[in-house]
């Protein structure tokens, strides 16, 4: 499934200098807070520890309190003061980094919204795609491509009084938000070490439960080897994909050191193993998770595996697994929080669509911690969570609703996998009519289910016939286990009769 995050957001900053032409580049020499308030001057370095933030309730969102009814954004917006924050920052999205620049000049309220660090991260990633180095802010990351020659754009902050935001201030907020001891108390998944094959499908595939596995990393080369200068090193100059683009890992180990953002980017690559050889050989896939049918197209199977790097803050918002297919997920460094939900609950604020192929959330995962998660305490049908940490994996069966955040620097692999207990499900979910909207990981989403039916039956004929018969008569059963249900009360042990 796709995730749509509705809105950008995020905090911002300006630099004034010449491009050594006759046109400027006027980008004003400060950094900015996201939202900025009364008698607030920025700090040279992120602009935002000192800051205090204005709600639109005419309250500091850190420091002090407000009682100022004059909101000094609408004065400098003038007949533009109608529009939300969020539209004036979709507009804002359509010009190029100069035309940002002149903009912010006109007053202090569009000086204020022309800094917001996610229309920089935008023209960033848009403009140099993986050709650039992260210098401390998108902005600044910006103008230092623009103009190497730029190496400081930092100086005395400019004060901005009276600008309130709710919508820039959750903005900030998220963005420097460490994750609260309350959100990561609950621990309520099975644990399981040194189980055998036979009692993990009995217990958590056939049933389809998650469970968090320990000690079956332990031979892993990748758990001794894998720290940043090894990758460094054995990564070289080749890049990885990261977000829309493409970095090398030494890039983007400078990206995650200085990030400070609500959504920060993370490596999210399928094609590690086949770029760098060396780190495929460095695991191997743990014994519970060996059959994997889709072997059987070869090539032509399905994006399945990953190597996941990230700072903290960063991960996946709330999402269902491709295909329909399960997963493990083992952390190698780091430690990552999971929240995870049944096939038939969807988690609060998560709206997806009626087919299935999109989903609206929250804009970050902190985002949906802070308005959502208490929410599911009261839940008849709580998640199961848990903190994954380094040598431990978790399985996460097909159908689950997930949502992964970093608690640290973490790195991790994982594999999207077919077996028999799932088989079904999958051949189901590739055969449905708006196939070509829902698979993922493949050119060929129209064909993809003959394709893998026909090479099922050839590699492992009478299978699929087998695990048809064995569904009915798992339906038979239950049944008969509804119907007896339904005349018996089981708390008293005897009949019941409805006239």
């Amino acid at each position: 499934m796709s995730s749509t995050c509705p809105r950008p957001r995020g905090k911002a900053n300006i630099c004034s200098l010449s491009n050594g032409t006759n046109n400027h580049l006027t980008l004003a020499k400060c950094q900015a807070p996201v939202t900025v308030s009364k008698s607030l001057t920025s700090d040279t370095s992120l602009g935002l520890e000192s800051a205090k933030i204005g709600r639109k309730d005419g309250t500091w969102g850190s420091q002090g309190s407000c009682t100022s009814s004059h909101n000094s954004r609408n004065t400098g917006l003038g007949n533009l003061q109608t529009l939300t924050d969020e539209l004036v920052l979709e507009i804002l999205g359509l010009l190029g980094g100069s035309d940002l620049g002149i903009l912010s000049t006109v007053s202090k309220s569009f000086y204020v919204f022309c800094n917001h660090e996610p229309l920089w991260r935008n023209l960033v990633l848009e403009t140099y795609k993986g050709g650039f180095l992260y210098n401390g802010s998108w902005r600044n990351t910006f103008v230092r491509a623009y103009k190497p020659s730029c190496d400081n754009v930092t100086s005395a902050g400019i004060k901005v009084r009276d600008f309130y935001s709710d919508y820039l201030f959750q903005s900030w907020l998220c963005a420097n938000l460490e994750m609260k001891p309350e959100w990561l108390g609950r621990d309520t998944i099975v644990r399981k070490r040194g189980i055998s094959i036979d009692e993990f499908v009995l217990n958590f595939e056939e049933p389809n439960k998650p469970v968090l596995l320990e000690g079956c990393l332990d031979d892993w080369a990748a758990l001794k080897k894998w720290d940043r200068e090894y990758l460094v090193e054995v990564c070289g100059d080749v890049r990885f994909s990261v977000g829309p683009v493409e970095m090398k890992m030494e890039d983007f180990f400078k990206y995650s050191d200085q990030a400070r953002e609500e959504r920060p980017l993370y490596l999210f690559d399928p094609k590690f193993a086949e770029k760098v050889p060396q780190l495929g050989m460095d695991y191997e896939v743990p014994a519970y998770f060996n059959e994997d049918l889709f072997r059987v197209l070869g090539n032509e199977r399905p994006d399945y595996r990953w190597v996941i790097i990230g700072p903290a803050g960063s991960g996946s918002s709330f999402h269902i697994d491709p295909n329909s297919t399960s997963a493990w997920n083992a952390v190698i460094k780091g430690s990552k929080k999971w929240v995870l939900f049944p096939p038939d609950v969807v988690p609060p604020g998560v709206y997806p669509s009626p087919d299935g192929a999109e989903v609206a959330c929250p804009v970050s995962i902190i985002e949906w911690f802070m308005n959502f998660y208490n929410a599911t305490k009261s839940w008849k049908k709580r998640p199961v969570e848990c903190v994954c940490k380094a040598g431990e994996v978790i399985f996460v069966p097909n159908g689950w609703w997930h949502l992964v955040i970093n608690l640290e620097y973490s790195v991790a692999i994982t594999q999207n996998y077919v077996s028999r207990r799932n088989l079904l499900n999958v051949l189901d979910f590739l055969k449905q009519p708006n196939a070509c909207t829902l698979v993922s990981g493949t050119r060929d989403r129209v064909n993809l289910h003959d394709k893998f039916k026909n090479a099922i039956e050839a590699s492992l004929p009478g299978t699929i016939d087998q695990l048809m018969i064995k569904a009915e008569e798992k339906k038979m059963q239950q049944k008969k286990l509804s119907f007896w249900d339904s005349v018996t009360d089981s708390k008293a042990g005897a009949f019941k009769f409805s006239f």
